[in-house]
């Protein structure tokens, strides 16, 4: 896949699943906005990719704040002038917690980083592709298997996700006028620092504590860059890659 001339952002993308994600756009020829937390880290990212850093563009802060992601699209706007893909992917998760045990700002916090920083960034790139000329551009947003299944004591996680679902779909029916296409996909047990603890054993839904089988982050970034890599007249509307193994489907 070759994305030379194209212009991508990730969230998330100083670790794991973004960070997997924005260097494999770099090496298929992206010019990829690398945003997250940690600036050291996104750094990190392109220096793994092997590209060129006028390939890239660092702006690391927090999603959530509508002066940084208001700030990042005038930034990508004066860099590189137009934006074809969007990895919607900045998240952060709870320890198994029931939900009267849950402090009401951690609830907050997750929402506020999963659903509200997705909105802001969503809301950013709508509103580019809309007005840029060649119009429209895809955007591609994290979910997971929890948009459909929950794990045990995961309220907060999993509401945050269900959420993306309908982010995903009001996204693909108001942006058919305006040639942009959303997607997304759902993830299960990508190998990363969030999900070290699943080889480790997890609350499973009988009451157990099993470890579970986890898969190479690399199968996530490559099916996303499938996703991105299609024309705008098809859509990968949802996608799911997990471990195969893992006890999801059925019984487990």
């Amino acid at each position: 896949m070759d994305f030379t001339g194209k212009t991508v952002l990730v969230t998330g993308a100083s670790s794991g699943i973004g960070r997997a994600t924005a260097i494999a756009f770099l090496k298929a020829g992206a010019n990829v906005v690398l945003t997250g937390r940690r600036e050291d880290a996104l750094a990190d990212t392109l220096a793994r990719s092997g590209a060129a850093a006028d390939k890239a563009l660092i702006l690391a802060g927090d999603v959530s704040t509508e002066s940084f992601t208001d700030g990042l699209f005038a930034r990508l706007g004066e860099r590189f002038g137009r934006l074809d893909v969007v990895f919607n992917n900045a998240g952060i998760s709870l320890p198994s917690t029931l939900i009267d045990d849950m402090k009401p700002e951690d609830f907050r916090k997750v929402l506020d980083v999963n659903v509200y920083g997705a909105f802001l960034i969503a809301r950013g790139a709508f509103g580019m592709m809309r007005r840029q000329s060649p119009q429209g551009g895809r955007i591609i947003n994290n979910g997971s298997i929890s948009a459909a299944v929950p794990r045990p004591g995961s309220v907060a996680y999993t509401a945050s996700k269900h959420a993306i679902t309908g982010l995903t779909r009001t996204l693909s029916l108001d942006g058919r006028p305006f040639s942009i296409a959303c997607g997304q996909i759902d993830i299960g047990n990508a190998a990363s620092d969030m999900t070290e603890v699943m080889q480790k054993g997890v609350p499973q839904a009988n009451g157990t504590i099993a470890p579970e089988p986890v898969m190479d982050v690399a199968h996530v970034a490559n099916s996303v860059l499938h996703m991105a890599s299609l024309p705008l007249e098809a859509n990968v509307q949802f996608m799911t890659v997990m471990a195969t193994n893992m006890p999801f489907i059925g019984r487990g």
